[in-house]
């Protein structure tokens, strides 16, 4: 493997580089940006739905990475850049030292995924959550726990956003993942698919732990504040995690978590 070296923040091999929070708020069609080692380490497995384009690191990196540079494909360039440099194309300071630019998968369908599960999946499905932390906080939990796939409505943000994909830990990257339209029609592919949709409501009558491991089940969550349209919560099976102190609600990756966890097989060791 070769080093590319740049010391021109301007040099067009990494202009897809440049300006990363600008680019993040205007697309990048098809392509996402991966930040740090952990997140690259994910890219490079063969656990990652995703290929790598092109690697910038900070320099003074490159030795100490050599064995994580080594599984870059070959005919992927790997580039390097002084610290100074890095942050110019960046456009902040770069404290992780490493970038790589990624294609997303090939876009699939939520009823393609479905049919591809087993008689005991579990699958989280996101309705309206547009915050880029919480979505990566659900993938991240989704991965945890053993969840088969992320299904989101129409109203969700993109989890291939750079803050998603750091927050994810990687996990965007080798999740299982497709937009089903508006929620009515989420859940009418899950249940087509046979699964029991189970939604997390503060509301509900039934507590989570009511819920029994049995065939093909899916938690759905929504987003924090408004929660699930009402619509949605009656036609549905609705359970809640008992509080104490007064709250009522959690962050929805939080909540996520906890009920993930009830609901997945248990990790084999």
């Amino acid at each position: 493997m070769s080093i590319l070296p740049v010391e021109d923040p301007d040099d067009p091999r990494v202009a897809a580089f440049r300006d990363i929070r600008e680019r993040d708020l205007t697309g990048r069609e098809g392509l996402f940006i991966a930040e740090g080692e952990v997140v690259l380490n994910v890219l490079l497995s063969p656990q990652s739905l995703c290929r790598p384009r092109a690697v910038l690191m900070a320099a003074h990196r490159i030795e100490r990475r050599a064995e994580l540079l080594a599984r870059v494909p070959d005919g992927v360039p790997v580039y390097a850049a002084s610290q100074a440099v890095l942050d110019r194309i960046a456009g902040f300071e770069l404290h992780r030292g490493m970038l790589a630019l990624g294609e997303k998968p090939v876009p699939s369908d939520g009823e393609t995924i479905l049919r591809q599960l087993g008689e005991r999946a579990v699958v989280l499905a996101v309705s309206g959550v547009g915050n880029h932390d919480n979505m990566g906080g659900l993938f991240r939990n989704a991965a945890a726990f053993g969840a088969a796939a992320v299904l989101r409505d129409d109203r969700c943000c993109d989890p291939f956003y750079r803050k998603s994909i750091r927050v994810s830990v990687g996990a965007v990257l080798r999740t299982p993942t497709a937009i089903s339209g508006p929620p009515a029609i989420l859940i009418e592919q899950l249940e087509a698919a046979g699964f029991e949709v189970i939604a997390l409501s503060p509301s509900a009558r039934e507590p989570l732990t009511a819920v029994r491991r049995e065939g093909r089940q899916a938690l759905l969550v929504g987003s924090e504040g408004p929660g699930l349209p009402s619509a949605i919560l009656d036609r549905v099976r609705t359970v809640g995690i008992p509080m104490a102190g007064g709250f009522d609600s959690l962050n929805v990756a939080t909540s996520a978590a906890i009920a993930l966890h009830h609901v997945c097989d248990p990790p084999q060791p």
